[in-house]
């Protein structure tokens, strides 16, 4: 009898293993196993000594249309101390970290007056030591005056600081708890796109939204997910999109991109309620050149030929 009962035993994992393993149906996590973490390829695009630059054609949701401008992401890494939270100059080996650093630009006219909005995140390449990002910056201006904050990682939590000409607004200082924020998934998602969160979780909206809209720095209630692009605004094949929704903000932020290493950004749509109609109105920009340049060394007269080049078109 003891034999026979090791027999059937082994005769149902013989079963068990021959059978096929069933198809994934979701196709997020169809997305998500597209995406290997090996960054080999990463560490030679990243660590050339040299930076991606992109332009893009924008359209901005502002008052009660779209205007037209442009903006350029810059991603480069650097070291980065990590007890300080600023670059590491002097070579230091203690307290640094290498990150994946974000400039954002976006530059755009309402009417007669400009608007020129910048964000800086400073993402560590280890994510699976830094999870998130280490601090990020914003700074909004428009002939009406200025804003600016910046948060910064420290221990289980976020310390905030706000400054604003607007009167409820006015100098803050606070804390928030650890989240996701909704600006780090920008570098994240050019190191490894399959460590993007998805499912239902709690983000903290970029800081040009909150500025922008007038909306409380706190985590929200979203939902993530990564799925083909099935657009027409973007041209490419397999683009991938990664979707995020707030629903209490009735905003959503969809950011396409390629699916090969370094998974370039082809654009984003950004669409939410205006403050003054209550009209809900989309901001889409769309990739239109990238350089692959130390671009800090070309800062002459004669190196605007590159900048014609890029496309570049806010100053003469």
């Amino acid at each position: 009898m003891k034999n026979i009962g090791i027999i059937f035993l082994l005769g149902l994992v013989w079963q068990s293993c021959s059978k096929p393993f069933p198809s994934i149906q979701n196709p997020t996590v169809q997305m998500m196993a597209m995406f290997k973490k090996d960054t080999v390829g990463l560490d030679q695009y990243w660590y050339d000594g040299k930076a991606e630059v992109s332009r893009y054609q924008l359209e901005q949701n502002r008052y009660k249309e779209v205007h037209p401008g442009e903006a350029v992401l810059v991603f480069v890494t650097e070291d980065f101390l990590t007890d300080k939270q600023v670059k590491n100059e002097n070579g230091q080996k203690r307290n640094s970290t290498s990150v994946l650093k974000l400039n954002a630009l976006e530059r755009f006219s309402t009417g007669i007056y400009d608007y020129s909005l910048m964000s800086s995140i400073f993402c560590p390449t280890d994510i699976d030591k830094f999870p998130h990002a280490l601090k990020i910056t914003n700074s909004n201006q428009d002939w009406c005056g200025q804003t600016f904050m910046q948060l910064n990682f420290e221990k289980d939590h976020y310390r905030v600081e706000s400054r604003s000409y607007f009167e409820k607004e006015g100098d803050q200082n606070f804390q928030l708890p650890q989240n996701y924020l909704e600006q780090e998934l920008w570098t994240r998602l050019r190191l490894s796109p399959e460590t993007l969160p998805v499912g239902k979780l709690l983000m903290i909206p970029s800081l040009t939204y909150t500025r922008l809209m007038h909306v409380e720095c706190k985590a929200y209630s979203a939902e993530a997910s990564i799925v083909p692009y099935a657009g027409m605004e973007f041209i490419g094949e397999g683009l991938q999109k990664y979707h995020l929704r707030y629903p209490e903000l009735d905003r959503d932020l969809e950011i396409v991109f390629q699916p090969q290493k370094p998974y370039l950004i082809e654009g984003w749509i950004e669409s939410y309620p205006s403050l003054f109609d209550k009209v809900k109105r989309s901001t889409i920009a769309k990739r239109t050149k990238t350089l692959h340049i130390a671009y800090w060394r070309n800062n002459s007269l004669a190196d605007r030929k590159i900048r014609e080049e890029l496309g570049v078109q806010w100053l003469p």
